[in-house]
């Protein structure tokens, strides 16, 4: 079968399972990652000369000479059905490897990807930088199109994207929207940046901050009355303080302290559950930079934020831990799931305790994870929303 072909059918029939992305290798059986796991996809061995027809049909002689020369490539390809995906190619020991991860056409908004309400505040912020951050397939740019696609329903702006590569397509509703694809339409994110300030933009989405002369110039968007989204590969909003404060030689970190503690509007951090039902939901973590926490950035006192986040409720901020708390009370995933994912486990399975223990005293028998019924979640819900929430300080 011509390669081209076999690569659409692999892809379709990864999109039937419900798959996310498409990984492939010389002398192996293709396999596709669904609900977070990896499962193959076909008895079918893919040889050297699918990958050769792959090389020569999906890429553009340019790309095939920056791949050469760098050994890997970022990419996107449109399968015959017009489903997009990005692509990145790269050798191994065994040869080339290739996985292709679905881009959906359509753009969930934020109610239906499951993010707190708070998320909702960040449409409305005229300037500062908001990132997103999580690891590789957590749903950061899903949910940077949720946002920008909320902006573009509700405000008049002008909307300026540089993308690595262009995953969602923004079309123009009440705002105007250029996407740029580096390596495309521009050499690099820093260049398109500097360049997007004197394109008379509102908005500015990067695709990463990946360097110090991006991380740069996007402070200064933000601080010159522009709105920055942007993303980064950290695990929590601690770390993604600390990252790009850490990114700067140390004379110049006390400046970029300052200018982030003025500038940051909030983080949204990312991670993926398993459920119980085998689909994935995010738990997620919110900061809002208060005068609190500009405090503690500017002091570089970092490692108190937690403590800021899980006090800050009445500012819609919350924690991972919190957010994993309210997944399991809602009986949505299991104990030690929770558990897996927490920043702080042990002080989860202390608030955990505390909500079961107020329901066996309310009558209640506990049972053991696997045996909890739907009555025992409902009760604790509703025990939760009567008692305040319990804060737990270190």
């Amino acid at each position: 079968m011509d390669a081209k072909k076999l690569l659409d059918n692999l892809l379709e029939r990864m999109m039937g399972l419900g798959g996310s992305d498409l990984h492939i290798k010389s002398d192996t059986r293709p396999k596709s990652r669904i609900s977070g796991e990896m499962e193959y996809l076909s008895e079918e061995v893919l040889d050297d000369d699918f990958f050769e027809g792959i090389i020569h049909k999906v890429l553009s002689e340019e790309q095939r000479e920056i791949l050469l020369k760098n050994k890997e490539l970022d990419s996107h390809y449109i399968s015959v059905n017009g489903e997009r995906f990005r692509l990145n190619i790269f050798y191994h020991l065994r040869g080339f490897a290739c996985v292709f991860r679905i881009i959906p056409t359509a753009i969930m908004g934020i109610d239906d990807l499951m993010l707190p309400q708070a998320v909702h505040r960040f449409v409305n912020f005229n300037k500062g930088m908001v990132l997103v951050t999580g690891t590789t397939g957590s749903g950061k740019s899903t949910t940077l199109a949720a946002i920008i696609d909320e902006i573009n329903k509700t405000r008049k702006h002008h909307i300026i994207t540089i993308e690595d590569p262009i995953e969602f397509v923004h079309r123009d509703k009440l705002c105007s929207i250029e996407q740029r694809d580096v390596g495309e339409h521009t050499q690099s994110f820093h260049r398109a940046l500097r360049a997007a300030l004197r394109e008379d933009p509102d908005i500015i989405l990067l695709g990463e901050l990946r360097d110090i002369e991006t991380i740069e110039i996007a402070l200064h968007a933000a601080n010159t009355g522009h709105l920055v989204f942007s993303t980064l590969h950290t695990l929590d909003a601690r770390e993604t303080i600390d990252r790009i404060v850490g990114t700067f030689p140390a004379n110049e970190q006390n400046r970029i302290s300052m200018s982030l503690a003025s500038v940051l509007g909030g983080v949204i951090c990312q991670r993926l559950v398993r459920k119980k039902d085998g689909k994935r939901c995010p738990a997620v973590e919110v900061m809002i930079n208060t005068g609190r926490i500009s405090q503690m950035i500017m002091e570089k006192k970092n490692h108190e934020i937690i403590d800021a986040i899980e006090e800050g409720e009445i500012h819609g901020m919350q924690s991972f831990d919190q957010s994993l708390f309210k997944l399991y009370s809602d009986g949505e995933i299991t104990l030690d799931d929770a558990l897996r994912a927490a920043s702080r486990p042990d002080d989860l399975k202390l608030r955990i305790s505390f909500l079961e223990n107020s329901v066996e005293g309310s009558g209640y028998i506990l049972k053991e994870e696997d045996e909890t019924q739907e009555e025992l979640h409902s009760a604790a819900r509703e025990k939760h929303e009567e008692k305040p929430k319990l804060q737990i300080k270190r």
